[in-house]
């Protein structure tokens, strides 16, 4: 017969399987043919999905061709055989086109991957392999009940072409036409897979992979999280972070939150009242320079290791930022005012030179010494200008924010005779965040603020705090022809946020199982974005909703943001917004308020929400912008109110509080908050300190009145504690706490609480005893002791026993009512009516803990504080203590009378150095800088190495 051969390619037509449990394609194969040849194309973005199922003749088994997991796998399944499995690839959800073509003659099968025969796999069966009778595509149909289809993964989504079934290509066409094998729910001469990831919505770097119906977004290493990758994982500001209670350290802010800007490190000092944000840069050290001149300028460029526009806008979020600017000279003009063209200078943010420096104003061409008419030479504006062979300075801070941060420094006047010149540049310091705190107080329901049209088309976040009274009202909308956003409290227990973007209102809304209208803040953060609408109130859970994988997705809106009010005519605001964020971006509600009527700027209460971050009987105190809180009464100190104050006794040390007269424990405080007087009649105690020590017998605390009654807390012998009352109804009464031994080298914690006639007794945050006292009061308190009484006192033998030993170790923290003793004699002992003999050694008592305590004690205290002593020969000891103390006095003597010798000599050879340069008439700066501007620095340290000398 005629045979016919066609070079022609095959007609493309692709098919998609849309459904994964309805789509299947069914195709006939040429049966009992000895061999098997299949080969076809298919794209998809799901990593599971069966390819191919067909039943060979001859009983020669099941065949499957599938993906899991994005790799291809081929499988002969036959019962009396062993199966005959294959693998092929990796990440073929890839979204590309794949070929697959399979071949089998005899016993042996090959799977070739993209037509690479290099890397094709092979295997054997011991059966013949013949053709099957049909082959069903991308999976099996549900109600084929003659069908023998195996699915043991899911059906396939994605696109199919170019089939072959033993060397025959199959024509899709005629399968669409009905006239060749069967199929369901398929898109035929289609393919319809869709690039969820072009374009890219995973932000900030966030890496985009997708499935047939959806994208995700791997946040991992990008600083920010959420579905799309959009919210920052940091704060916005060190004001923030202080809000959450953290203390000093360093952090990364992120000034515009989820905003195209990354994250910033910086240094948050939280230790002061106004919060400072410092950000260093590659040199901060005194530099020298010399040999510069306007032919050859020296130049230096500080790297702060973030853009300028991470720091332009860090500076813009402040309050105020400032920068030092230190210009030490011999012979080296500055700013040659005030007429002449300047030899050093400074470039700011936007790259401008800036002909200023440190203390002086923009375009005022002085240093800070001309603004105060202070300089040397009043004839010029600075100190340096006098161009003086003395070494002088023109030191200030540069604070105009807009010039901030100087990126570069230019001196061209040290290429003369003598001519020296040293610089520094400090850190930049910012404190204050000016969005955190700003607020705005709505006092009608009709009264709104309006701002221009939130642009938020694929994504959007608002968050903000609020507090209110009302029982609902809308704190914003913006709305467009179909298009809106709003945010409200729909009920006292009901935020709601609302959002359509075409395709129907989406409501997400969280209850609160406590009233919201509490005037207190609180804070909500609503996000939409191509996945998910999301509402979080507080710490509440979080209310999501799943977007919809097709139809409109972005926002439009046209018409002005209401805040605090509504377009819609529904009900406004009553109560107080703050710190309002859109898209990160920080809307000023104060300075709009300031021209709109019914609307206040500002919003007080602060302390409302947060007076419990101020920690052991610190207080809060309202500000205008905040709170602080105030440990006057505290024993503890720092931002909250929560730094342990603590000391190092030795056995001779002592502090004793005298109550005379009202005296509050810092200068500035309120005298009636812990007024105590000589004949004052106490009903009560409230007693609080922590201790650290080895040592017992001691004397931790000692309490005494002008009638010989005493409170006394002592560690016995056997390190139990006692605490001793001696009432002069009820005697002398004595409570033992024996539940371990005390004097263990570990922090104790004691409160001693007495109200009335009621006493309480906690060790460790563990109830002790209680008591009841028929006695009720402490007449006329005279004094407090910590360690050692040293006034001739005429103790019991008990605690004269103890006192006799002091105490040796650590005290912190200690508290007596509004009283704390230890902290007035560390911090302000001069004003304080305290006395501080011995010893005394400010150190924490918890890091002494972590501590090894051969090196505390060798550190802190030259008595051995935590040093065991063996009472059963205190003779011994006490000639070994002797000898140690001769031979310590005998070294000290020694090495102090070495260190007189090396400073008298130091200061004759500095003297006869001075004498010869004088008679030269000229003045020589040293080769150090550093050492000659600290030369005082240098000498304390000399004095300081004797003293550690000694403690050793």
């Amino acid at each position: 017969g005629n045979v016919t051969f066609s070079c022609s390619e095959p007609q493309i037509v692709p098919i998609t399987f849309v459904s994964t449990s309805q789509s299947y394609l069914l195709l006939p194969g040429t049966p009992q043919i000895d061999g098997l040849s299949v080969s076809f194309q298919f794209r998809t973005w799901n990593k599971d999905g069966l390819l191919l199922f067909t039943e060979l003749s001859e009983n020669s088994g099941p065949l499957l061709v599938y993906l899991h997991g994005g790799r291809l796998t081929l499988l002969i399944q036959k019962e009396t055989d062993n199966p005959v499995e294959i693998s092929e690839g990796t990440n073929l959800h890839d979204g590309l086109w794949h070929s697959v073509n399979i071949n089998a003659r005899r016993h042996r099968i090959t799977l070739t991957l993209d037509n690479n025969a290099a890397t094709a796999s092979h295997a054997t069966t011991v059966s013949r392999i013949y053709s099957g009778n049909t082959y069903y595509f991308g999976g099996c149909p549900d109600n084929f009940t003659n069908s023998q289809c195996l699915n043991p993964i899911t059906a396939f989504q994605g696109c199919m072409r170019l089939i072959f079934i033993d060397n025959q290509p199959k024509d899709l066409i005629l399968v669409q036409q009905g006239s060749l094998g069967n199929f369901s729910d398929l898109h035929i001469d289609l393919c319809g897979i869709k690039d969820r990831c072009l374009p890219n919505y995973c932000e900030h770097g966030g890496k985009c992979s997708q499935s047939w119906t959806m994208f995700y977004c791997d946040c991992n290493d990008t600083g920010y999280m959420g579905a799309t990758c959009h919210n920052s994982i940091y704060e916005q500001s060190c004001e923030a972070y202080r809000h959450q209670g953290k203390t000093s350290g360093f952090f990364y802010i992120d000034s515009d939150g989820s905003g195209p800007l990354g994250p910033l490190h910086v240094f948050c000092n939280i230790t002061e009242d106004k919060i400072w944000t410092v950000v260093q840069h590659n040199n901060t050290g005194l530099t020298r320079v010399q040999g510069a001149d306007p032919e050859k300028p020296y130049t230096m460029s500080f790297n702060y290791n973030s853009s300028t526009e991470q720091l332009e806008a860090m500076i813009n979020s402040a309050e105020y930022c400032e920068q030092e600017a230190a210009y030490h000279c011999r012979k080296s003009r500055l700013l040659n005012t005030p007429n002449g063209m300047p030899f050093a200078w400074w470039v700011g943010r936007a790259n401008e030179k800036h002909l200023y420096w440190g203390g002086s104003l923009p375009g005022i061409q002085q240093c800070a010494c001309g603004l105060e008419e202070s300089c040397l030479d009043m004839r010029y504006f600075c100190n340096c200008d006098a161009d003086r062979e003395e070494w002088t300075n023109d030191t200030g801070l540069l604070a105009f924010k807009d010039h901030l941060p100087v990126t570069q420094i230019v001196i061209t006047d040290t290429n003369r005779s003598n001519s020296e010149a040293a610089w520094k540049i400090g850190p930049l310091r910012c404190y204050g965040d000016r969005q955190f705190w700003n607020a705005a107080s709505f006092n009608t329901e009709a009264s709104y603020l309006h701002f221009p049209t939130f642009h938020a088309e694929v994504s959007a976040d608002i968050s903000f705090f609020f507090k209110t009274t009302a029982v609902s009202g809308v704190f914003l909308e913006n709305l467009g022809i179909k298009d809106f956003i709003r945010v409200e409290i729909s009920s006292p227990k009901e935020i709601t946020f609302s959002i359509d973007v075409g395709n129907g209102p989406t409501e997400a809304a969280v209850q609160s199982p406590t009233p919201l209208n509490d005037n207190q803040w609180h804070y909500v953060r609503a996000e939409r974005n191509l996945k998910q609408t999301s509402l979080q109130v507080d710490s509440l859970p979080k209310k999501v909703l799943e977007a919809p994988a097709e139809g409109h997705f972005r926002l439009q809106l046209n018409s002005q943001l209401f805040v605090g009010g509504t377009a819609s005519r529904q009900k406004g605001f009553l109560g107080c917004i703050r710190s309002l964020h859109l898209n990160g971006q920080k809307l000023d509600l104060e300075e709009r308020a300031k021209m709109t009527p019914g609307v206040k700027p500002g919003c007080p209460g602060h302390c409302s929400s947060y007076g419990n971050l101020c920690h052991n009987g610190g207080k809060c105190v309202e500000k205008y912008n905040g709170y602080s809180c105030d440990c006057t009464n505290s024993a503890y100190e720092g931002p909250f109110c929560k730094d342990e104050v603590s000391a190092l006794f030795e056995a001779s040390t002592s502090i004793t509080y005298i109550f005379q007269e009202p005296y509050p424990v810092t200068k500035n405080a309120s005298t009636s908050s812990s007024a105590i007087y000589a004949d004052a009649v106490m009903s009560k105690e409230n007693i609080a300190f922590s201790f650290l020590t080895a040592h017992a017998p001691s004397l931790l605390l000692y309490i005494n009145t002008y009638f010989h009654e005493y409170l006394a807390v002592i560690l016995s012998k056997n390190g139990s504690l006692q605490v001793r009352y001696k009432l002069s109804k009820d005697g002398l009464l004595i409570f033992t706490i024996d539940s371990g031994n005390f004097a263990n080298r570990e922090l104790h914690h004691m409160k001693i609480n007495r109200e009335g006639r009621e006493l309480v007794i906690q060790v460790d945050q563990v109830l002790k005893l209680k008591h009841n006292f028929s006695e009720v009061d402490f007449k006329a308190i005279k004094s407090l002791t910590l360690g050692k009484v040293t006034d001739s006192l005429s103790l019991d033998p008990e605690v004269s026993k103890a006192n006799a030993y002091g105490f040796t170790g650590c005290l912190s923290s200690v508290q007596y009512n509004h009283i704390a003793p230890l902290k007035a004699a560390l911090r302000h002992p001069s004003v304080a009516p305290v006395t501080v003999k011995g010893s005394l050694t400010e150190s924490s008592c918890a890091s002494i803990m972590e501590a090894d305590v051969n090196t505390v004690t060798m550190i802190y205290s030259s008595s051995d504080p935590f040093g065991k002593t063996d009472e059963k020969e205190p003779l011994t000891n006490a000639v070994r203590s002797d000898s140690a103390v001769i031979g310590g006095v005998i070294a000290v003597v020694i090495f102090i009378i070495f260190c007189i010798v090396a400073i008298m000599s130091r200061f004759l050879y500095q003297h006869k150095q001075a004498h010869r340069s004088s008679q030269k008439k000229e003045k020589e700066y040293p080769e150090n800088l550093e050492s000659s501007f600290k030369a005082d620095i240098d000498l304390q340290n000399t004095v300081s190495e004797c003293k550690r000398e000694y403690f050793i």
